[in-house]
């Protein structure tokens, strides 16, 4: 096989069950998600490359083929030469269904990591709200009367709540949570994540909450303390434009990141776009709309919430929005 035999690849959702799962999935973006009667949905795996967890193809010659078997097969082709030093899939694409709030956490850096030891893994991430109830908000970085005391003295506290940084939310909003940011996701928010590819979150608190046997989840208080970068107050939102009608732009979302950088393309009309300027494969995530993307090997259609990787060996392709009605037509591009 070779790299003419790469096209813009479609994977199946993994989903994964969370006692805080919600609804969102299903209301917005009409997607069948399974449910066994007991903890819903919380999360859809759209991207992963993880020992536990496999993406397929669902596209294509290389429909059921996972993204390790792909890596093996074509890994230079696919991760271009700014991948080339990863040994997975370097990224892990998610979408978060949180019907209640999630649970004040933090995820550590690499020197958190090297002192905290087994494997734990460093975490960036950034969201995307591709959709949210009124009363949904986001808690993020921690506010400027925060310091390690008052935030030990808290946690079993609602207290707790205030030492933090709090948004409402806003569909087309982003938030880049940079590892060492203590955080919440609120509930009611329908969330696009795009992290480092990484599983280690440590739990600080979880508002008191108990599963259904009656039994409090796991807390990593010591291991969160020891992760939380205390020295950063910095904002983590990223203001959304999205009723903005100047379109065909191209918005910075993260760029000043080592692990990947994300921009919003806002578009009226098909755009030109090549994989060669970035030398790296591209993800496109529909945060509004439906897009046809075109290249000399193959043509998909995305709708909301889906995400299509076009290997760094595509070159040369073509975004063609498919009008919603509403003329706000948004993909989310994520490069290394």
């Amino acid at each position: 096989m070779s790299a003419n035999d790469l096209y813009p690849l479609m994977f199946a959702p993994v989903y994964m069950k969370r006692m805080w799962g919600g609804t969102m999935m299903t209301e917005l973006l009409n997607r069948e998600v399974p449910f066994n009667g007991v903890d819903p949905i919380g999360e859809s795996w759209e991207l992963v490359d993880r020992e536990g967890e496999q993406s397929v193809v669902v596209n294509g010659i290389h429909a059921g083929k996972t993204m390790e078997e792909l890596l093996k097969l074509f890994r230079s082709d696919i991760l271009g030469p700014k991948g080339a030093s990863c040994e997975r899939f370097p990224l892990l694409v998610k979408l978060i269904d949180a019907g209640e709030r999630l649970s004040l956490q933090v995820h550590p850096d690499a020197e958190a990591c090297q002192k905290i030891g087994g494997d734990a893994q460093p975490k960036t991430e950034m969201w995307y709200i591709l959709g949210c109830r009124e009363d949904g908000c986001i808690l993020a970085g921690l506010s400027s009367r925060a310091t390690k005391l008052r935030l030990t003295e808290s946690i079993n506290s609602p207290e707790v709540e205030n030492l933090l940084q709090k948004f409402p939310s806003e569909a087309g909003d982003g938030y880049f949570i940079t590892s060492g940011t203590l955080h919440a996701i609120g509930g009611g928010n329908l969330i696009l994540e795009i992290q480092q590819n990484s599983d280690t979150t440590y739990r600080i608190s979880d508002w008191g909450r108990l599963d259904q046997h009656g039994n409090p989840r796991e807390l990593h208080v010591e291991k969160g303390m020891m992760s939380i970068n205390f020295s950063n107050r910095s904002g983590c939102r990223i203001a959304g434009d999205v009723n903005n009608t100047d379109y065909n732009r191209k918005i910075p979302m993260v760029k000043d990141c080592p692990f990947f950088r994300i921009e919003a393309l806002h578009l009226a009309n098909e755009s030109q776009e090549t994989t060669a300027d970035s030398g790296s494969f591209h993800l496109l995530s529909s945060a509004s709309g439906s897009f046809v993307i075109r290249c000399s090997t193959g043509e998909i259609t995305i709708k909301l919430g889906e995400t299509a990787l076009l290997p760094y060996s595509i070159g040369n392709y073509t975004v063609t929005p498919v009008s919603n009605g509403d003329g706000k037509n948004i993909l989310i591009r994520t490069t290394l």
